[in-house]
């Protein structure tokens, strides 16, 4: 059955989702903004799931359309073919979002998006009730300038949690936006990565899996592997595809310093359940201590800024340590995330390429500096 898809991602990110996804071979891709779209059928759909460092879910893409009334709402709902994918007894509650539409309210967009799916259901199936008692199948909506998006969700729990991370520290960054900054900084399988700030270690776990090409959701798993109309064979054949790409013979290697041993605690078991622990070194140092090592070195770091953890003015001095620390040498390259428009300013210098992308909520840049 061919299926069109939509991949939700950080805003920054849609380039990176959209390469990424034609690299793993499947077709049609085309980034939009926020989202990435593709077609495929079920194996590429296991495939998305298990290999995208970038995406935050993969949703099927049932129907697109205009709907100015909740009549237009719910006639266009019942006509998607609902049977194909939710069996008699599968649950499928409603959420999503409106914007700038004449369909202002969520709670009534989702009570008619429910209403349809379910007279659709009752009627193919012949009940006046259904149990609902099944596996999920989250219908997500989105409805923008009256454009309305239908989809259902097949990731369940967001991409981004790649199930090492059991515990992390105050203020951890997103996996995907570490993964981005990761593939920004051209990490590769021979590269020595050192993070002066590394928390609980997501930025270096993310390096580390790129570089041994571990796919991020191969230890975990996907609402749509209970569903009835997934054929189970998909995703054991693409995880042992993936398993069959890892590269455990690279020279990667990489170190982290925090000040907080617990944080560095935390690292240390990430980085252990992430399978990549015998990669990576993690020592309780100042950024103040901070030293360049002989030979090539790749630094990537989200330091603690005023709206995270540091009043601004500690932010600041802190930019200012890594003005002076991090400097040009052949061979070295930095990658620092912030949302502060003076970072260069208080750095020292201008970077040689800055992206923006967001951390949650917040804007910020990501400030390369490599020549």
């Amino acid at each position: 059955m061919e299926l069109r898809f939509s991949v939700p991602c950080i805003f920054g990110l849609e380039g990176l989702c959209a390469n990424e996804l034609r690299f793993l071979g499947i077709e049609n891709v085309s980034a939009e903004n926020g989202r990435v779209v593709f077609s495929g059928d079920y194996r590429t759909m296991a495939r998305a799931n298990i290999n995208s460092r970038f995406a935050e879910r993969i949703q099927i893409l049932l129907a697109e359309f205009e709907a100015h009334s909740f009549d237009e709402l719910f006639e266009n709902v019942k006509i998607i073919p609902w049977e194909n994918f939710i069996s008699a007894d599968e649950a499928f509650p409603v959420k999503g979002r409106c914007l700038d539409s004449d369909l202002k309210s969520v709670p009534d967009c989702q009570k008619i998006i429910k209403k349809a799916a379910a007279t659709r259901l009752s009627q193919k199936y012949m009940l006046p009730w259904l149990e609902e008692t099944g596996s999920l199948h989250q219908i997500q909506f989105l409805i923008i300038k009256n454009r309305v998006s239908i989809m259902l969700d097949t990731s369940g729990a967001g991409l981004h949690k790649r199930g090492y991370r059991a515990n992390s520290n105050e203020a951890p960054i997103k996996e995907t936006l570490a993964a981005a900054m990761v593939e920004l900084s051209r990490v590769r399988s021979n590269h020595f990565v050192v993070d002066p700030m590394c928390g609980s270690g997501t930025i270096l776990i993310e390096a580390a899996s790129k570089a041994l090409n571990i796919a991020p959701g191969l230890n975990r798993y996907f609402a749509c592997e209970k569903w009835n109309c997934v054929p189970k064979s998909v995703f054991e054949e693409e995880r042992r595809l993936a398993e069959s790409k890892i590269k455990n013979n690279c020279d990667f290697r990489a170190e982290g310093y925090d000040i907080d041993e617990i944080s560095l605690d935390t690292a240390r078991k990430n980085a252990e359940i992430a399978g990549v622990a015998d990669r990576i070194t993690f020592k309780n140092r100042d950024i103040c201590d901070f030293e360049l090592s002989e030979g090539c070195q790749t630094v990537i770091t989200n330091p603690p800024y005023g709206e995270r953890l540091l009043d601004v003015k500690s932010a600041e001095r802190l930019y200012k340590i890594m003005g002076e620390k991090f400097v040009r040498e052949k061979g070295k390259s930095y990658s620092v995330i912030s949302p502060d428009d003076d970072f260069e300013k208080i750095f020292g210098r201008k970077a040689d390429k800055r992206r923006k992308m967001y951390n949650g909520t917040l804007k910020c840049q990501l400030y390369m500096y490599f020549k």
